[in-house]
């Protein structure tokens, strides 16, 4: 089982290269970068300028905010300067973030996503000399590279990046079951009961639409934690998991694991505190039997014996977010490496 790590979204990019030095040495495979308040690309070069093995991917950058040319220049770039260690990760987000935060376009963007995936291929395609840039699709036309403007082709030993996706939806699913290279869930929709009934069917009807094997597509459970060295630690984790939860599923989108339980009244309640202002009544919604069903947890010395019994037969490899601070680093770090070993 491969073990991936996050970051605070609000870490200073001055701190950066600390935090992804402290992960490599606890032996992670990979770090993954949301991007939320810094630049993912930004985060992620850092993240690699600092480190030797670890594996750096965006999960997410915005792919419907930026250009296929500019990200297919930042992908190259990162991924010529740490020896092929960069993957690019691709997402959606949800209509009013695009909209009204980035005043960019939202129609269509499941087809839209696979036509900005297949536009920075064809940008590498090109920048390998491989064929002229001649790409045409629904949403995006790019025809025009002269030599002033393509970089140099990646080092011998170094293969171009491989793209990721993630997302919720059925339609999204199904698109990384057919283009990508792997696929993250998101932290409200990791459960088991999601990945059996809704997320693995989806990437295995995607790959079988294009005569590929769900195989072909690693998938990487991006699930929240309750973790801890001891029992007390745990029920601290426990509340603020349960504020957590509570404030990500009053999104809309986020409501599909609710309904597998029979838990969709959830998340109007939730919207409606929200509506009203009362944000410290939120995690009052969110049960113990709630939590205790959605969230796995586990002291260090379990933390591989429940990553297993939840996850062992349904992904490739878990999200195990490290603690803020590194006290307990010695014991997570036997943790990953029982967890790498089965």
């Amino acid at each position: 089982m491969r073990v991936c790590a996050g970051l605070d979204p609000r870490l200073s990019l001055r701190d950066i290269a600390a935090h992804a030095r402290r992960i490599e040495s606890l032996g992670y495979d990979a770090l993954h970068i949301a991007e939320t308040v810094h630049d993912p690309f930004l985060v992620s070069m850092a993240a690699l300028q600092a480190t030797k093995t670890l594996t750096v991917r965006t999960s997410v950058a915005l792919a419907l905010v930026r250009s296929p040319m500019a990200v297919a220049y930042s992908a190259w770039d990162l991924a010529a300067m740490s020896d092929g260690r960069f993957q690019l990760g691709l997402g959606t987000q949800i209509r009013p973030h695009i909209e009204r935060r980035f005043g960019a376009q939202f129609d269509n963007p499941v087809q839209r996503l696979s036509d900005h995936i297949g536009a920075v291929q064809a940008c590498w395609r090109a920048f390998d000399g491989l064929e002229k840039l001649d790409y045409h699709s629904e949403h995006y036309t790019l025809n025009l590279l002269t030599p002033n403007f393509t970089p140099d082709p990646l080092p011998m030993a170094v293969t171009r990046p491989t793209i990721w996706m993630g997302g919720v939806n059925k339609n999204i699913v199904e698109l990384a079951g057919r283009i990508a290279s792997g696929f993250v869930t998101h932290p409200t929709n990791s459960h088991p009961r999601y990945l059996s009934e809704l997320c693995r069917p989806g990437l295995e009807v995607g790959a079988h639409q294009v005569d590929r094997s769900v195989d072909d597509v690693e998938l990487v459970v991006g699930t929240q934690w309750i973790l801890g060295r001891t029992q007390d630690d745990l029920h601290e984790r426990r509340e603020h998991n349960r504020r957590l939860l509570a404030f990500l599923y009053s999104t809309p989108a986020y409501e599909r694991t609710l309904d597998l339980f029979g838990w969709t009244d959830l998340a109007t309640q939730l919207r409606s505190l929200i509506r009203d202002q009362r944000w410290d009544d939120l995690s009052q919604v969110i049960s113990d039997e709630m939590l205790d069903t959605l969230v796995p947890q586990a002291t260090y010395e379990h933390l591989a014996d429940v990553a297993m019994e939840w996850f062992g037969e349904l992904a490739d490899g878990i999200l195990v977010a490290p603690p803020p601070n590194s006290d307990n680093d010695d014991l997570l770090r036997g943790a990953i490496q029982e967890l790498r070993s089965r």
